[in-house]
Parts: C-alpha cells; sequence; structure tokens
C-alpha cells in the first residue's frame, strides 16, 4: 500500500472511488486528517498531459467553493504517476450505502437531504461549475443529517478518462439528463434532472429509468415519463410529486431552471409536514411498499391546478412505462421493442391496444351535432323524447281543464 502522497502520511485505504483509490492520510504540518483520491495517469504522453492539465484546472476550480453543503478541497498534487486532491475528511456515510439498506427513509428526511444538495448545487452554480454526475454515490450524509456533496468539478474528468480508452462516454445512465444522453451541452439544468431521478428513487426506492443495459435505460430517459412517486409510496404528499415532475422534465425549459428554487420548493413540502425527530443515519425502520402496478392513471395537469408558488409551475404530467411501449411500438425498430418489451417484462402492445389507449379528445363545453350523435340515441333515444313529451303535454292539459272547469 502507498504510505506517502506529497506530503501527507496515508494511514488506511477507504474505499475505490470513480478514478482510482480513496486513502484516509494526516497533514503533518497541521496535523489534520484527510481523505485522498487519487487518480492514476497511465495514459500516453500527449493524452497524459492534457489530461493532467484539466484535471488540475477542474480541481482548482472545485477549490474555490466555499460552500457548507460542498465537500471542502484543500490541495492537488501529483506523486509519480499518481495525480490526487486532498479534501475534507466526514464523518458520516454515502448516500448510496444509506438506500442500498433496502429502507426507505421518512418523506420528511428525503426532502431535507435533496434541498440540501439543492442548495450546494445553486452555489456551485452561480459559479459557472457544473456537476455532471450528481448521484447518491457522490452525497455524503453526516450523523447529524448534514449533507455534503462530494467530486465536484472532476466528473467531466472523469468521462474524459473513458473517452481517451474506448471512444465513448459511460458516466451513470441512471442519473444522465436527456441532453447528456444525447450528447449535448449540459448546463445547470442536467444537474436538476440528476437531482430528479435521485430524489425519485429515494422516495420510491426504485430509479425511475431502469432497464436491462445501458440503450434501454437511455432510452427510457429520452422516451419514457415514470409514474408518479405517490403511486408507489403513499407517503409521498402532491407537493413532492409537482417537484419530481417539474425535475425530471424532459424539455429543458420546462424544468426547474436553477437549483435554488428546487431547494425553496423542497423546503417548503418538508416545513408542511411532520418532521421525524430521528436522525438519518439511525433511521433503518423499513417503510412497506405497495406492489408495483402497470396503470396508465396519470396526474392531470398538475401545473393548472395548484398554485403554490411561484416556482411551482409543472412539467408535462407523469404517465405509467406502458406509455412509452407504446411510443416504441409506433417508432422504433422490431429488435428495440423486443428488447423493451424484455427490460420491461411487459409484453408488446397491439395496434388495436395502442388505439385503445390513445386520449380521446375532449368535448368541454359543446353540444354534440347530430351528425355525431350516437346510433341508439337516433333510434331509441328520439322515441323516447316523444313520449315524454306526450306524458307532459297530458299533464298540462290536465291542470288547465281543472283550473277552467
Amino acid at each position: 500500500m502507498i504510505t506517502h502522497l506529497g506530503r501527507y502520511e496515508v494511514v488506511g485505504e477507504l474505499g475505490q472511488g470513480a478514478m482510482g483509490v480513496v486513502y484516509k492520510a494526516t497533514d503533518p504540518l497541521i496535523d489534520r486528517i484527510v481523505a485522498i483520491k487519487t487518480i492514476t495517469l497511465s495514459l500516453a504522453q500527449e493524452e497524459r498531459e492534457e489530461y493532467e492539465g484539466r484535471f488540475y484546472q477542474e480541481a482548482k476550480a472545485a477549490g474555490r467553493l466555499s460552500h457548507p453543503n460542498i465537500v471542502t478541497i484543500f490541495d492537488v498534487g501529483r506523486s509519480g504517476d499518481i495525480a490526487y486532491i486532498a479534501m475534507e475528511f466526514l464523518q458520516g456515510r454515502e448516500l448510496r450505502d444509506i438506500l442500498n439498506d433496502e429502507n426507505l427513509l421518512p418523506v420528511d428526511q428525503v426532502a431535507d437531504i435533496v434541498a440540501q444538495v439543492a442548495q450546494g448545487l445553486a452555489y456551485a452554480h452561480e459559479h459557472g461549475i457544473i456537476h455532471r454526475d450528481v448521484k447518491p454515490s457522490n452525497i455524503m450524509v453526516g450523523r447529524d443529517g448534514h449533507v455534503k456533496i462530494t467530486d465536484f468539478g472532476i466528473a467531466r474528468m472523469a468521462s474524459a478518462s473513458v473517452r481517451t480508452q474506448t471512444g465513448m462516454v459511460l458516466g451513470s445512465p441512471k442519473y444522465m439528463s436527456p441532453e447528456q444522453v444525447m450528447g449535448k451541452l449540459a448546463d445547470q439544468r442536467s444537474d436538476i434532472f440528476s437531482l430528479g431521478v435521485m430524489l425519485y428513487e429515494m422516495l420510491t426506492g426504485q430509479a425511475p429509468f431502469v432497464g436491462e443495459n445501458v440503450n434501454a435505460i437511455m432510452y427510457q430517459t429520452l422516451n419514457s415519463i415514470p409514474q408518479p412517486p405517490g403511486s408507489l409510496n403513499p407517503a409521498v404528499p402532491d407537493m413532492l410529486n409537482f417537484i419530481v415532475a417539474k425535475a425530471l422534465a424532459k424539455d429543458v425549459e420546462h424544468r426547474y431552471q436553477n437549483a435554488k428554487d428546487m431547494a425553496n420548493d423542497l423546503r417548503a413540502c418538508r416545513d408542511s409536514m411532520p418532521r421525524n425527530a430521528a436522525p438519518v443515519e439511525y433511521s433503518n425502520k423499513p417503510v412497506a411498499l405497495p406492489q408495483q402496478q402497470d396503470t396508465s392513471q396519470e396526474i392531470a395537469d398538475m401545473g393548472d391546478e395548484a398554485d403554490a408558488g411561484a416556482t411551482m409551475r409543472l412539467s408535462p404530467s407523469f404517465d405509467s412505462v406502458g406509455a412509452t411501449m407504446r411510443l416504441a411500438a409506433l417508432t422504433a425498430s422490431q429488435e428495440e421493442v423486443e428488447e423493451l418489451s424484455r427490460t420491461f417484462k411487459m409484453a408488446r402492445p397491439s395496434i388495436e391496444e395502442i388505439n385503445r389507449a390513445a386520449p380521446q379528445q375532449p368535448q368541454v363545453f359543446a353540444k354534440p351535432s347530430p351528425s355525431v350523435r350516437p346510433a341508439t340515441e337516433s333510434r331509441s333515444g328520439k322515441g323516447g323524447g316523444l313520449v315524454l313529451m306526450a306524458i307532459i303535454a297530458l299533464i298540462l292539459i290536465g291542470l288547465i281543464s281543472a283550473i277552467l272547469f
């Protein structure tokens, strides 16, 4: 095991990070415990110089961030073929480990954790830094529930490394935004989408976009509209359904435009719920989930009905995975539809099923014209109307006769 990295004395190994080993070490100059993330620079000379230069640039940019919800970076350096970042040593657990306990946290704690992440992201975005890899394994939760975002600014370096070696960017497909999937430029709204995916997973115990392979996940990210969290976890209030819907909008213009608005909405939602006094780390009581159903029931245009503040203009409504299968049957190749059918464990819909599921045009405040009157009305409804009119006429004649005579 490595014993020294620059001036830092390695105490032990903490685990494997996205790009290398993470160590616990001491800084002898000020007698401080630090965490050191390492990155191996085992590349060709030209690629190595470019990668190392970008790494230092990103690390320095991240080091300028000073926020309670972002891990503090102390130093960056190189030791032989290993580049490293010395950062704040955190006492707590990765959010990924907490979620892997297969228990759902209380909804108010979920709102609190994600609000803290959103606040940290908002600060970074204001300083021109996009995380690009927001996911539970990059979130640390302290014993007191305080949240810190890690790996700021170096996520793009991880992607660059993978691209250099394999010709493609792998990243974390479950948490990618649609624009990242399509290879477009990611901005702060991409981080918001990824945060929405994480919020959905924390509320329901499952990711909104899943599949047996990367292609299936990416297809869902681009086309699928997941069921609302409240349909999978009855403890989720409507306002959280609204927040998730807006964060997961496919169109970036329909999404939260900045993370601060999302944080404010999450805090407002949290404050409207009974608070759970148990610290996050020790909140391990299981929450039973209902059996997931394949339902096409939707939350209808919640943006027109909800008045929860200026930031609550909602994205289009949720839908079930059945809508994705119907879309694929109409637009994708047979092989793609069969792959999705295996992924979703759903049969390929027939044309008749697609037609039956198609929404009908509403006839709001409009009287049906004679040309489109149902056949039963034209045959039996008309006769029934004549009989009713005759009865009314007889009653009126009786009343007039009684008055006159």
